[in-house]
């Protein structure tokens, strides 16, 4: 008779103790040592018998590709994102901060799947009433006779609904609050998401039931619950946004239909979520170009070009340690463009506070920012505004020099479809087939500030 043998995995990193702890010696994480139970053969007895499988391997020329095929969930934005659309038995899990948009964007799915595809899509709350979501659905007009709402937290009665209800989309809000009653653990817990990710991913497989949970984020804005759950579902997905800005993003991070580095650009309103199909109007509908300390760059945010507009502010002061403030931008990279700009760029900034932005709560982290930042800084400091009508890309180095880019022709194609007619660009650079706008290729900073027409610095 083969014993049993307990041994203690970690759920994070897999790795394996003699006896339970709290803190996983492999990786550092708390709670996620679980007990396995391990089968102990005698020697010389088999640990495993081939059994005769129920369905039989085929050749794979023979495989229907159709079973797999996309369908649109009505919202262009998330269809873009996914790859097309949802997968049928694919399991999507949509995580982003509390109030940034994720129930009412499911909602809205929910709702265009129901009315697009005559189908039938489920919802299922378990952090809100029904009455609460009916109430959000009568502000959005995401109310339809298909889409079935029901408020439960107990695994085995939402299956229970599902086999009643029969739907082609299930909505699962959120996986952290589902309750799996023949798993040990608490709510929320390291088992329990486990299991209750498990038991819905077998489902989707096994009805071809597309599935859509809401999953919560740790501080540090990684996806909550063990890194097992981003490997059992098909689809991740992150919806981040600024709670001052209606601008919300929803990004690609592991997609096993269709390309992990897409974005979906959307807009929070009072009733309801929208797509954007043009989100570089977003940053750019208050732009004067007669006002010194302004640039206009072109960041890439997976596949998709966005036109954003920089600002920059210098302030004479007589305090010993000038203010640095940033906002939208790497605070570190701000401070190296700054002792660049002095350094190579003769702009002394000694006794000037320095505050640097971006517009319409844009976020530039891309090295491709660094010659704009330079420029609207610069042109702050000498009173000079930038010519109208000209984009500014490149990366800046410590010695001055502008270098290349990646995806320059997308970034000028873009910025010439917004009317812009001048590039300043790195040298060397593959420049668009066709089109009229002007190409100037700038081998360092201070070339870059002498083609621009800012003079040198007052200090200087």
């Amino acid at each position: 008779m083969a014993k049993t043998k307990p041994i203690f995995r970690c759920s994070a990193c897999s790795h394996e103790v003699a006896k339970w702890v709290g803190k996983c010696p492999g990786c550092g994480a708390w709670g996620a040592v679980d007990e396995i139970a391990v089968a102990a053969t005698p020697a010389g007895v088999p640990a495993r018998r081939a059994m005769l499988p129920s369905t039989a391997a085929a050749p794979i020329s023979t495989i229907d590709s159709q079973i797999t095929k996309a369908r649109t969930t009505g919202v262009p934005e998330l269809d873009r994102v996914l790859g097309g659309g949802v997968v049928p038995g694919s399991v999507v899990l949509l995580s982003g901060e509390p109030g940034v948009g994720k129930s009412t964007l499911l909602l809205e799915v929910a709702y265009r799947w129901a009315a697009q595809h005559e189908h039938t899509s489920l919802y299922v709350t378990a952090e809100e009433s029904a009455g609460q979501v009916r109430l959000r659905a009568d502000r959005t007009g995401a109310i339809h006779e298909r889409v079935y709402l029901a408020a439960e937290s107990d695994l085995s009665i939402l299956l229970g609904h599902v086999e009643q209800v029969r739907p082609s989309l299930l909505v699962v809000d959120s996986v952290q609050t589902i309750l799996a009653p023949e798993v040990d653990g608490v709510t929320g817990g390291v088992t329990q998401v486990r299991a209750v990710t498990a038991a819905l991913t077998s489902l989707a497989k096994a009805s071809g039931i597309a599935v859509l949970l809401v999953g919560h984020v740790t501080k540090d804005g990684n996806v909550a619950g063990p890194r097992t759950l981003e490997h059992l579902v098909d689809v991740v997905l992150q919806f981040e946004g600024d709670k001052n800005s209606t601008l919300r993003m929803v990004r690609g991070i592991k997609n096993r239909f269709g390309s992990a580095d897409e974005v979906g650009c959307f807009e929070l309103h009072d009733d309801g979520i929208r797509g954007v199909d043009d989100p570089s109007g977003l940053f750019l509908h208050h732009r004067t170009n007669s006002v010194p300390g302004t640039a206009v760059t072109v960041a890439m945010d997976g596949k998709r070009p966005l036109v954003g507009e920089v600002q920059g502010l210098t302030v004479k002061t007589e305090i010993p340690a000038p203010r640095r403030a940033v906002s939208g931008l790497d605070y570190n990279r701000v401070a190296m463009v700054l002792a660049v700009l002095q350094s190579r760029g003769r702009v002394f900034l000694g006794k000037h506070d320095v505050y640097a932005a971006t517009v319409g709560g844009m976020r530039l982290v891309e090295p491709t920012a660094d010659l704009a930042i330079a420029l609207a800084i610069a042109s702050s400091e000498s009173d000079i505004a930038l010519p109208a009508g000209w984009v500014i890309l490149g990366e800046v180095g410590l010695a001055g020099e502008v270098r290349k880019v990646t995806g320059l022709t997308r970034r000028l194609a873009e910025a010439e479809r917004l009317g812009f007619t001048d590039a300043v660009v790195p040298p060397g650079s593959d420049r668009p087939k066709g089109g009229g706008m002007k190409i100037h290729e700038v081998a360092d900073l201070r070339s870059a500030i002498r083609l621009c027409g800012l003079r040198k610095s007052r200090g200087e």
